[in-house]
């Protein structure tokens, strides 16, 4: 999934600027996943994740942040997000999940404003990574990833204005996966 995941945020703008030129307006729609139908996996499951932060949980989570420059970008990308969502489950044995558990997510992000940006389909590790982003007006106001492999399921919803050059500084942190993903550098960074 690492791998996977870099190689979008590495295509990403191109991606959205190819993506956006059609891309349907979605003033009603909402970018919150529902994922609570995934909560019963989490009895077959060897190792659960879940993860729900909303508006509420995020503000207080910002007030304890630093001025260190790097938290400081964090505090302000954080600050801008309605909520952050993280359902993970990792199984002992393959496909203790069904397809139907699969689809009550991929039907939410098939209607509703939703624009898949990347599908990648991994025959050698038997995983499936797809990227998805709702936009509202010229703002990417959802980001939706779905990885699938035989032992392992990930859904991760991050709701609210989204700037793709700065999501890889949430990895590891508030429950999004540690992707290993290149960090910009800071200003300190670059006088090193």
């Amino acid at each position: 999934m690492k791998t996977l995941f870099r190689t979008f945020l590495g295509t990403a703008p191109i991606l959205l600027l190819l993506a956006f030129g059609g891309a349907v307006n979605s003033h009603a729609q909402s970018a919150k996943l529902q994922l609570d139908q995934l909560d019963a996996l989490a009895n077959r499951a060897s190792n659960t994740v879940d993860i729900k932060l909303d508006e509420h949980l995020i503000q207080i989570t910002t007030k304890w942040l630093g001025k260190d420059p790097d938290e400081k970008e964090i505090k302000d990308l954080l600050t801008k997000l309605k909520g952050i969502y993280v359902k993970s489950f990792d199984f002992d044995k393959e496909n203790e999940y069904s397809p139907a558990e699969i689809e009550s997510v991929t039907s939410q992000l098939r209607s509703g404003g939703w624009n898949k940006i990347v599908g990648i389909i991994s025959k050698k590790e038997g995983e499936n990574v797809d990227v998805y982003v709702m936009q509202l007006g010229d703002q990417i106001s959802g980001l939706a990833v779905l990885c699938v492999n035989p032992k392992e399921l990930t859904v991760v919803n991050i709701v609210g204005p989204i700037d793709l050059d700065k999501l890889s500084q949430l990895e590891g942190s508030f429950g999004v996966p540690d992707l290993e993903l290149v960090k910009p550098k800071t200003k300190k960074d670059k006088e090193n």
